[in-house]
């Protein structure tokens, strides 16, 4: 009588688990679904802007889809300003800032994670509290201090600024990378006979590979976007990418229509560098949170 009662009863349960499952799944795709269109439909705007015409821009009754495709709008943009000269400078500053910023925070953050020093735990909170510091409180010393080392309206001054709160931001996430490497993989290489340099070449930085990706990508993404420093630091004839865009700006009114094909045309980089390394992105971001 026991396992013919106990059978139904179970077979019962089992039903209505998997009913919970479907609506807790279905729940949580559309709670992604909702978070995907809202992230999205600003860049869908921007795109849906850039190829309609110009009059349609301002229209007081926007339509979501454009009802004629054109390009003049970024013939428009290419022709306003110097296009190439902004983007050129923007690529190579930011290029370089992720070449110093990954060597010294590599190095930095290897001591901070392998090695006991004194004074270890006042570094680590230095970064972080110079990470808490707003960027605009930071104008006018940087501009001071720029001026008087003469290094004011120059790439290399502009550079010296980024890494000042890129720098700090790279070490800090390559520890959090390192720390999650087991140091027994490196004690093994060393008993067969690898130093600790050649234990890290050989072990460690093939792990840590997909960390420096991520983080090199992140380093870029601020070093392109940044706007303020490179305003104030910056002549109009040095100008980055994204002063570049201000130019739309004038006293009879914004060209909104040529200002979505500029940031169409700025954001093409940032994406083509995504779709390159969107697999060692990944891996980085997953082998972060992963303890050991």
């Amino acid at each position: 009588m026991t396992t013919t009662t106990a059978a139904p009863a179970a077979t019962a349960t089992r039903p209505q688990r998997s009913g919970k499952a479907r609506k807790s799944k279905l729940g949580w795709n559309l709670i992604g679904l909702l978070v995907f269109v809202t992230i999205g439909f600003p860049v869908y705007w921007m795109l849906n802007t850039a190829f309609k015409p110009a009059g349609d821009a301002i229209d007081s009754d926007p339509h979501f889809f454009p009802r004629t495709f054109t390009l003049e709008n970024f013939r428009r943009a290419l022709d306003i300003a110097d296009f190439w000269g902004p983007v050129g400078r923007s690529l190579l500053v930011s290029l370089v800032v992720v070449v110093i910023g990954i060597a010294v925070g590599l190095l930095a953050a290897l001591a901070i994670s392998r090695f006991a020093f004194r004074g270890r735990k006042i570094v680590i909170v230095g970064i972080l509290a110079v990470q808490m510091v707003p960027l605009v409180a930071m104008i006018i010393p940087v501009f001071l201090l720029l001026n008087d080392l003469g290094q004011y309206d120059k790439l290399s001054g502009l550079v010296i600024t980024y890494l000042t709160f890129i720098l700090p931001f790279t070490v800090w996430t390559l520890r959090g990378f390192i720390v999650n490497i087991p140091k027994e993989l490196e004690e093994a290489a060393m008993v067969d006979g690898c130093s600790r340099t050649s234990a890290f070449v050989r072990v460690v930085f093939p792990l840590l590979a997909p960390g420096m990706v991520a983080t090199s990508v992140y380093g870029f993404i601020q070093a392109w976007n940044e706007y303020l420093y490179a305003l104030m630091l910056m002549s109009q004839q040095n100008q980055t990418a994204t002063v570049w865009l201000s130019n739309f700006s004038t006293k009879h009114g914004t060209e909104f229509a040529p200002m979505m094909a500029g940031s169409t045309m700025m954001a093409l980089p940032i994406v083509i560098l995504f779709l390159l390394v969107q697999r060692k992105m990944a891996a980085g971001l997953t082998a972060g949170a992963v303890k050991g």
